[in-house]
Parts: structure tokens; C-alpha cells; sequence
């Protein structure tokens, strides 16, 4: 049975139980001696609720595509009666939610079996989940002395080592796609406002905020998203509407495709040099599929640097509100907070209502900005990070400069240069698994097309899984940690 649950994807799994020849509980069983065996060495499963997961097999589970699949929810966001969270915060221990989110509403419905959560930084603020309230880092199973990533760290570190085959994550900066490439998974951000945000909130981020999943294949990512697509009832904003399903879209061809390639900064700096292989391998292979490939650099006029300023302001302002509505009025315990919360916190204490309202209509205008350079484009392939996953401790959220830690030297916007861009902008973007270092960590490779276009980076990723599969690699990993 162990064999049965490490070989196989989400997908392939589901199949398994609907034909009668593995139980639920089974599966079930294989992901807790999973949790038991391997997660002390990773500190990625921070809660399991066992009993809330029988009692939803012997209840009798919805007839979805992940039917009898085990799950982990992030320990943010999807917000579920049954599952208590820290939100990353010792200040916010165990929190208990009255309802449940539209998004767990449509996970369960798809049959997942949901039995814990999975650790994330504070708030969901860095690139790396080193939260304090967990009593250590979360580590990447590669190589446990380097960051499995943020702020979906928990989710990536479980689904690489096998603990699950497919995890909850959520991104407001690259929250999924930097653990994808860190763990070497797949991890998809959809455009803005695709997926449901509510009750618990309108949008999150100033709607840069989606939630997303970390996964081994494509099929499940696919899957998993159709799952949970369309927004909730009084969502705020909609979406393009798609022409078909995500699923649809893996067997499309996506034609012959303008792929603009940086394997630098979008501002020209350069980056590690396994990035760059990373980059211009992916080139080729495009080229070898029919694609026309050249290199850019993106126009200065499109200013980066300013829009991660404004990014960053909306994110603290975010991030202190979170924190004064826990406090409701009661004075701050510093010990309760990260410093970089604290920092965070501080920082917001100086935006304006005015000087929020610019940095929103800052990232706006980028966005409409990057739209008009994807008009000589199809897709912009990128390194998803600029460094191979970065050692433990090096990103700590210790800092309580809060502009110095995101945009200062050696801070997040330097390592992480890309991801943020695309929350700003809202357009789909993509992390694949296409490179290892010569010491096998990942580096994933990204891939971001124009707003609204899913299905189309959904059909280029399924070419690219179908020329370069990475599912031996990723085995290669999960055979080691038996």
C-alpha cells in the first residue's frame, strides 16, 4: 500500500478509490505514517486533525474528482470550523473560525480528505517560513539546511517528500510559485480574483492575494483548480470568464508562441548562474517546439522597483490590520510577533489613507504597463527566483525594518525579483520544476502570459511537462525518504 500511495499522483490515486482497490482510510493511513516518519526532520505538518478526517470517510465522502485523497490545508487562509489555525502567530494561536470558506467548501466537495494544516511565516509575509510560533524552521526536503520557501513552505516541504501528493497554498507575492521552486513542484498562480476569496474577505492584498496549490503534476494542478474555480457569491470583481475548463486546456495545443526570455532581472541584474541555465535551457526546448524564442529586457519605464515600494506598503498596511483586529484595542506583546511583523506594523503606522490609495493605483498602472509589453509577447520566461532555495536563516524574519527587509540589500525582492510582479499585475503565471543544481536543490523555472490567459499557460505548461517531464526527478526524491 505504501508503494501504491508514494507512486502515484493525486489523480491517480482518486482513480484507485473509485474503482474499489484502495480505501480512504488506507491512504489516510500511508499519510500519517508519512507525518510520523519524515515531518520531524522538515517541521512542515503543525496540526493534524485525524478524528475530523474518519469521521468525514465514515460520513461518507463527495463523489469529486479527489475523492479518499488525503490534504493539507495551509496554516492560512481557508478558514474551516474543523480546522483551528495560527495564521504563522503565536499571537493568533489556535484561532477557531465560525464558518467555512467557500474554498474549503469546494475541497471538500471534490472529496478531499483534509487532516491538518501546514506551516507558513507569519501572516504569510516572506519567502521562507521560519515562523517562530512553529519552535524551528520549516526545511526544504531536498536538503534540510535550506528554506523549503514561503509562504507556502509547509505545503511545498510536504508534498515533496511525499507526506501528501497535493497541498493548499496560497500566493500574495509568489506564496506558491516560490515554494514550487524551492521543493521542485508545480505551482500555478491564476488571475486575479479567478478563484473564491470569501466569506472572510473581499480580496486579499489590495487583490494581488489568491490561493493556489502545490502539486507533483500538472493533471493534479489542473484538476484542483476547476475544482475550486469561480468566485464566491458578491465577489467584488470577476475575472475573464474561460472558454473551457482548466483539465480542457492540458490536452490543447497552444500553437506557435512569441516567448520572450530574461534570464536576468526584469531590470537587468543578473541572477545565479544555475537561473540562467535554467532560463536558457527552457529556451531551447521551446525553440524545439515550434516556438519562437528572443531575448528581452523589459523597458525601463515599467519601473519594478517602484512597484515592489507600493507592493510593500499594501502588504504592511495588511499585515496591521490583521494584527489590531487580533489586538482589538489591547497593547502589542513584542514576544508575540515576529520582528518582521513588528516591522511591518511600525511601517504602516506612517501610510496615509492617501498614501495607500497611491500605492494602489502604483501597482494598477503597472499592470497596465506590463499588459501593453505583452502585447509584443506571448508568454515571458523567466528564473522563478533569483538563487537556488537560500540556506536556512538567511531571509529570517527578524528584521524590523520592514522596507529594508523586502526591498533593501540582501532582502526578499532581491532573491524573490519575479513572483511579486504578477500579483501586481494579476496575470497568470506559472512555477515548473526544469532544473536541479549540480547538489540537487531545484530551480524553477516562470512562465507569465497576459490577463486572463489560464488556459493558454495551462496548454504551453502541459507541451513543456509532456518534452521534459519531471515526475522521475521528483520520485528520485520521495524513494530516498522511504
Amino acid at each position: 500500500m505504501k508503494d501504491i500511495y508514494l507512486e502515484n499522483d493525486a489523480t491517480a490515486l482518486a482513480a484507485l478509490v473509485a474503482s474499489g482497490e484502495v480505501t480512504p482510510d488506507a491512504l489516510l493511513d500511508c499519510a500519517l505514517e508519512r507525518v510520523e516518519s519524515i515531518n520531524p526532520a522538515l517541521n512542515a505538518v503543525v496540526m493534524l486533525q485525524e478524528d475530523v478526517a474518519r469521521n468525514a470517510i465514515r460520513a461518507g465522502l463527495p463523489d469529486g474528482p479527489f475523492k479518499g485523497v488525503p490534504f493539507l490545508l495551509k496554516d492560512l487562509g481557508a478558514e474551516a470550523i474543523d480546522f483551528p489555525t495560527n495564521n504563522g502567530s503565536a499571537l493568533m494561536r489556535n484561532s477557531v473560525h465560525r464558518y467555512d470558506s467557500e474554498l474549503y467548501l469546494r475541497l471538500r466537495a471534490a472529496g478531499l480528505v483534509s487532516f491538518g494544516r501546514t506551516a507558513s511565516p507569519e501572516l504569510g509575509v516572506g519567502p521562507v517560513t521560519e515562523a517562530q510560533v512553529y519552535g524551528g524552521p520549516t526545511r526544504n526536503p531536498w536538503n534540510t539546511d535550506h528554506t523549503s520557501g514561503g509562504s507556502s513552505g509547509g505545503a511545498g516541504a510536504a508534498v515533496a517528500a511525499g507526506i501528501v501528493p497535493v497541498a493548499h497554498g496560497s500566493d500574495g507575492g509568489g506564496s506558491v510559485r516560490i515554494p514550487a521552486s524551492s521543493c521542485g513542484l508545480v505551482g500555478f498562480k491564476p488571475t486575479r480574483a479567478r478563484l473564491p476569496e470569501g466569506p472572510g474577505a473581499g480580496e486579499g492584498w489590495g487583490g494581488m492575494a489568491i490561493d493556489g496549490f502545490l502539486t507533483r503534476s500538472l493533471r493534479d494542478t489542473a484538476a484542483l483548480l476547476d475544482a475550486v474555480n469561480g468566485p464566491d457569491l458578491g465577489a467584488p470583481y470577476f475575472p475573464p470568464p474561460m472558454q473551457g475548463s482548466f483539465v480542457q486546456a492540458l490536452a490543447a495545443a497552444p500553437g506557435k508562441l512569441r516567448v520572450a526570455l530574461c534570464p536576468m532581472t526584469l531590470s537587468g541584474e543578473p541572477v545565479h548562474a544555475d537561473c540562467v541555465a535554467a532560463v536558457e535551457a527552457t529556451g531551447h526546448l521551446l525553440e524545439s517546439l515550434g516556438h519562437s524564442v528572443e531575448p528581452v529586457q523589459l523597458p525601463p519605464d515599467l519601473d519594478v522597483e517602484a512597484m515592489m515600494v507600493a507592493w510593500t506598503k499594501i502588504v504592511a498596511c495588511g499585515t496591521a490590520l490583521s494584527v489590531r483586529s487580533v489586538l482589538n484595542g489591547r497593547p502589542m506583546e513584542p514576544a508575540l510577533l515576529d520582528g518582521v511583523t513588528r516591522g511591518a506594523v511600525a511601517y504602516a503606522e506612517q501610510i496615509s489613507g492617501a498614501d495607500y490609495l497611491q500605492a494602489i493605483e502604483v501597482v494598477h498602472a503597472f499592470g497596465r504597463r506590463m499588459a501593453h509589453f505583452l502585447i509584443q509577447c506571448d508568454v515571458l520566461v523567466t528564473p522563478t527566483l533569483a538563487a537556488p532555495p537560500a540556506p536556512v536563516g538567511q531571509l529570517k524574519p527578524d528584521n524590523e525594518d520592514f522596507l529594508d527587509y523586502r526591498t533593501g540589500p540582501g532582502g526578499v525582492f532581491e532573491y524573490s525579483p519575479f513572483t511579486a510582479v504578477f500579483n501586481a499585475s494579476g496575470q497568470p503565471a506559472v512555477s515548473l520544476p526544469l532544473h536541479w543544481t549540480k547538489g540537487d536543490l531545484p530551480v524553477g523555472v516562470h512562465l507569465a502570459m497576459p490577463f486572463g490567459a489560464d488556459e493558454a499557460l495551462m496548454s504551453l505548461s502541459a507541451q513543456i511537462e509532456a518534452a521534459a517531464p519531471w515526475w522521475g526527478k521528483q520520485q528520485e526524491l520521495v524513494n530516498r525518504l522511504r
